[in-house]
This record gives C-alpha cells, sequence and structure tokens, in this order.
C-alpha cells in the first residue's frame, strides 16, 4: 500500500514528506493506523546526525494507533484494538529479561539498532530502495508494520495523542523517579531541564512524596508549566543555580539529582547540586561521542551515586498501563504536557520549535 511518511534522507536536520510502499505484515507483525506520534529530542539527534543512524529512515518513536490487520502467529493484538508504541520492546525470554530489566533486552535491543525487521529486511521502499525505521517504529508515518512486542494494547478511553506521549516522555520522566532512583517520600529533589521528560521527572517525584521538588531550566514558560507538574520551587538556570539548592535543603545539596536534557556541561551543573551520600540520575541522552568530566575523588569521598536511566528503567507491560490508569483517577496530568499538535506537513515547524524551546511536547496527529 501507499502511505505518507516523513523521510530522513541525510543528517541535514530536515525531513522531506514523501509517499513510500508499505508491505502487508509479516509473521508476528501487525500494521497500524497511526493517530499520533510525539515530537521528541532523540529523534532530532537523529536528524542532525548526533545520534547516527541508516539512512534513508523514518524516525519517530512516540505514538499511538488503532490496528488494522495482523499477520500469521500474532496472538495478543486483533484488528480494532488501540496500541501505544513501545520503543525498547522486549522478548521476555534473554538474560535481561529474565533479570527484570527489560528494557535492556538482549534479544531487541541489536535488533532495533539495525533499522530493519527481524528478517534482515525493510517492509517500505521509497524509489524502489528499502527505508529503515527507528526504534522499530518508524511512527512518522500514516501507516507502520511493526512486531508484536512493539505494541500494547490500552484501554479505549484514552485519547491516542495521549497515550502517545505515555509511550516515552511520561514512562521516561516518572519512571526515572519511580524506578530508577526510586525517590524516598520526603527526600529533597531537583530536576535539571524541565522539558517533556523533565515535567515528568518532577510529575514522578511528587507522587513519590518528594518534597521539596525544584526545578532547574532557563526557559522561564517551562519553569511556570513545572509549577503545574509539582515543582514547589522553580529556579532559573544561572550561576546562582547551586546555591539555591544548598539554601532550599538545609544546606546540604539535594539528596535526588536529575538531569534530563543530555547536555555533558549541565550534567556537571547538576552533579554539584547532590549532597554527600546522594544520586544523580542522567536521563537525557547525550550525543553519541560526548564525554561528561566528574570529579572521581569526590564521587570516592562523598559516596555519591551516579546512575544512568534508559526508558525510565520501567517494564511497558508493568508501567504504561499503570499511568494510563493513574491519568483516568486524575492523579497523572497527560493533556498538560502537550503545548501544541501539528499535522505530518509541519513536522519541520515542529521541530523548529521544539530546538526553540517553546514546546514541553508537540504532538503529529493523522
Amino acid at each position: 500500500m501507499q502511505i505518507r511518511a516523513a523521510i530522513l534522507s541525510a543528517p541535514n536536520g530536515r525531513f522531506q514528506i514523501e509517499t513510500v510502499e508499505l508491505d502487508p505484515p509479516a509473521d508476528g507483525e501487525v500494521l497500524v493506523k497511526i493517530a499520533a506520534s510525539g515530537v521528541c529530542r532523540s529523534d532530532w539527534r537523529v536528524a542532525i546526525g548526533t545520534a547516527p543512524k541508516p539512512m534513508p529512515m523514518i524516525a519517530g518513536h512516540e505514538g499511538a494507533g488503532i490496528i488494522e490487520a495482523v499477520g500469521p502467529g500474532v496472538s495478543r493484538l486483533a484488528p480494532g484494538d488501540h496500541v501505544a508504541f513501545i520503543w525498547a520492546p522486549a522478548c521476555g525470554d534473554c538474560f535481561y529479561c529474565n533479570g527484570g530489566k527489560p528494557n535492556l533486552c538482549g534479544t531487541f535491543t541489536p535488533l532495533l539498532a539495525t533499522g530493519l525487521q527481524a528478517d534482515g529486511k525493510s517492509r517500505i521502499r521509497w524509489k524502489g530502495e528499502p527505508v529503515h525505521i527507528l526504534a522499530g517504529l518508524g511512527a512518522f508515518a500514516e501507516y507502520a508494520v511493526l512486531r508484536e512486542e512493539s505494541c500494547l494494547p490500552i484501554r479505549r478511553d484514552i485519547p491516542l495523542e495521549l497515550a502517545a506521549v505515555a509511550g516515552c516522555a511520561v514512562a521516561t520522566g516518572v519512571g526515572a523517579a519511580m524506578n530508577t532512583a526510586a525517590v524516598r517520600p520526603g527526600a529533597s529533589v531537583a530536576v535539571f531541564g524541565a522539558g517533556g521528560v523533565g515535567l515528568n521527572i518532577i510529575q514522578g517525584a511528587s507522587l513519590c512524596g518528594a518534597h521539596p521538588i525544584i526545578a532547574v531550566d532557563a526557559n522561564e514558560a517551562k519553569l511556570s508549566l513545572a509549577k503545574e507538574f509539582g515543582a514547589t520551587h522553580p529556579l532559573p538556570s544561572d550561576d546562582a543555580a547551586i546555591s539555591r539548592i544548598r539554601a532550599l535543603t538545609g544546606s546540604r545539596g539535594a539528596d535526588y539529582v536529575f538531569e534530563a536534557a543530555g547536555m555533558p556541561a549541565l550534567q556537571e551543573v547538576a552533579f554539584r547540586a547532590l549532597r554527600p551520600g546522594g544520586q544523580l540520575t542522567l536521563v537525557g541522552t547525550a550525543p553519541d561521542d560526548s564525554i561528561t568530566g566528574l570529579p572521581a575523588a569526590k564521587i570516592t569521598r562523598s559516596e555519591l551515586t551516579i546512575r544512568g536511566s534508559f526508558y525510565g528503567s520501567c517494564n511497558p507491560q508493568r508501567d504504561i498501563p499503570r499511568l494510563l490508569n493513574l491519568y483516568a483517577a486524575g492523579k497523572l496530568k497527560l493533556g498538560e504536557l502537550i503545548t501544541r499538535t501539528y499535522r505530518l506537513e509541519q513536522i519541520n515547524e515542529a521541530y523548529a520549535d521544539l530546538v526553540s524551546g517553546v514546546l514541553a511536547r508537540g504532538v503529529i496527529v493523522y
């Protein structure tokens, strides 16, 4: 079938809207009519080449839609099911899945890096050539053929544009606070970067009962939004931020500090906000070739913990339904996260808005 998709033909920061050929689903695969795709900075890193991927490629890893058809061997999904996309699917039977870390699945992680399906082929062609897909999804398109494991069936009363962001930004941010860091009630938290992921770290810390929750960002509008998501003390990102954090935490520094922007320089600043014995969690994805410099002697002498958080250390099959249930119960903000919606033809405008800092989250709605 012919569909429209946003193609990256080179790492030049420009998406091309093209008509491509999509094959039907093969064994273990499903055809999804995409309803919404989140505009995430991780896709932008691919678009500008700081996270190199094979091209041509259809990016987009944050999405939701409706199952239109299923291939042979599919058992968990049926036409008409509403699904959220899982950009780190799990096989359920490898070393990491059996060890409680399905987000690090040893079967799918190397496969997804190829941008191809399990048989080593692409289901999409453009100008007669195969097209790669990001994270096994390629959500910047009207339809997608995906592995069954990349789709999570969800309750039908959740708007699909909200389910799209829940599957990435919300799961990553809330999961970083709840799962990776395991923030304790009453603990002090500082979050550097109040974009889509940072707002959800704040939201996760609030759900954990943390206090104070300090948000640090250079964008005043994002700091205002951070208060809506649970920040008790929004601070501008300036030379006085660290001293202000210490003043709010008994002169010690925060128990838990998170960096959500994926900037090595900001990671180094966030490190300075820790109290002795505290924990720094790096959530934002930095450029592939970047290096963060942290003082080794201080890490040892102050018993500091530095952790990475990939996909919020979440088990999507368990955590995403929980998040959607919290939203339905009025305990989790989803709609407030979306600053603006776009059409597929506006994807370059959407990324210009993201880079300029005017978005918490943008969503492409089909």
